[in-house]
């Protein structure tokens, strides 16, 4: 076990793995800028090195733009600065998750934005394969123009081996390790496994939300999207569930019922099986919902856990949940899932007419559609993800 690994598991519930190893590799190279230069220059980011300041800074924060429905937060931002000009680059990092809803045009959007600016740089670094081949360079046709690259974490593993005599490199490889992020372009016997057993994971995962699961969710909540849309959410938040939106502004307020952390960054991880209440950063009517589910937390505290509460801006909400393993010691293991989803669903509507004095309107969805689909907002923030 890693001393950065040690660190992490000290959060007992919601572990940030994201924010968490991008605090880690930014004081890093913030201490060894000569390395974050080679690391460029490999990539051909950059050709100069001949810069008399560098300022990394995480978590950067921005206001929204017009076009924008939310602020946003930046990984981390390189200043390189020469004396006379400046580049800026931008780093989006993700590991158990992929790419929000617009989240790299909005990044880019802000690059271009900048003021008094040479070159503006978008990196996108992903543990896991998700290709951004429809963006070229320069990147969604702004003025200023905007850089882009995608890389994979596995290609910074392999080039800071080069500097494992640092102690902190050293820590910093075994912490990649342990997480996946130093993984190639192969196959492992875990991915072949994963392979032959897909369909029948799936139809099993389908079965359970179906038919009753399903209607009383309708019942209860007026409406129900999953089919092709469920498949859309494993692909974007590594859940399957069935879903419904309970505002006419559809995505921010609503609840989904099912499997979550499907791609788990320890493979000794337990996916979780329940029902969640999500509210957006935007919703004008947040503080209200937030304040509700706060008194959920507050009496039921054994029972519902919380999710970004008390943090803004970002995706909140509250879920109520049981861990996959639970289940394993059961005879008919889909018939005990079952029961927990009904129980679930009863267990949300409940909280809903004690705690919520703001009406819940279900948009009568019978199946997904495109939008369902495709026009799917940033949900993840390392939040659901590594619950």
């Amino acid at each position: 076990m890693s001393l950065f690994s040690n660190l992490l598991n000290l959060h007992s519930a919601n572990k940030p793995l994201e924010d968490f190893f991008t605090e880690i590799v930014a004081y890093f190279l913030s201490l060894n800028n000569h390395i974050l230069i080679d690391w460029l220059k490999y990539h051909s980011i950059i050709s100069d090195e001949n810069y008399s300041s560098i300022k990394i800074s995480t978590q950067q924060e921005h206001k929204r733009l017009e076009t924008h429905t939310q602020d946003s937060r930046l990984d981390i931002v390189v200043e390189l600065s020469d004396g006379l000009n400046t580049d800026v680059i931008c780093i989006e990092s993700k590991i158990g998750s992929t790419e929000g809803w617009r989240q790299l045009e909005k990044y880019a959007e802000i690059l271009s934005k900048l003021k008094n600016v040479r070159h503006r740089i978008l990196i996108y670094i992903t543990r896991d394969y998700d290709p951004k081949d429809e963006i070229k360079t320069p990147a969604f046709n702004l003025e200023p123009k905007i850089s882009f690259y995608q890389l994979r974490w596995h290609q910074f593993y392999a080039r800071l081996q080069q500097y494992a005599t640092d102690i902190l490199a050293q820590e910093i490889l075994i912490f990649m390790r342990i997480n996946g992020m130093s993984t190639t372009n192969q196959f492992s016997s875990v991915d072949l496994l994963t392979m032959v057993n897909f369909n029948k994971t799936l139809i099993l995962m389908q079965s359970t939300l179906s038919d009753e699961v399903k209607e009383e969710f309708k019942l209860a909540f007026g409406s129900v999207v999953g089919k092709a849309a469920s498949m859309t959410q494993w692909r974007w938040d590594s859940r399957y569930i069935i879903y419904t939106h309970l505002s006419a502004s559809t995505w921010d307020l609503w609840c989904g019922l099912g499997y979550f952390n499907l791609n788990p960054t320890n493979l000794t991880d337990y996916p979780y099986l329940g029902i969640i209440l999500y509210v957006s950063p935007g919703f004008r009517e947040r503080p209200k919902i937030i304040e509700s589910m706060q008194k959920v937390i507050n009496h039921k505290p054994n029972i519902w856990t919380p999710v970004n509460l008390k943090v803004l801006p970002a995706w909140s909400g509250i879920f109520y949940r049981k861990s996959l393993q639970e289940f394993l010691s059961q005879e008919n293991q889909l018939s005990a899932i079952k029961l927990f989803f009904q129980e679930s669903i009863k267990e949300l509507k409940t909280v809903q007419e004690q705690y919520f004095e703001f009406p819940w309107n279900g948009v009568s969805i019978e199946t997904a559609t495109e939008v369902d689909k495709e026009e799917y907002p940033d949900t993840s923030l390392s939040s659901i993800a590594s619950l």
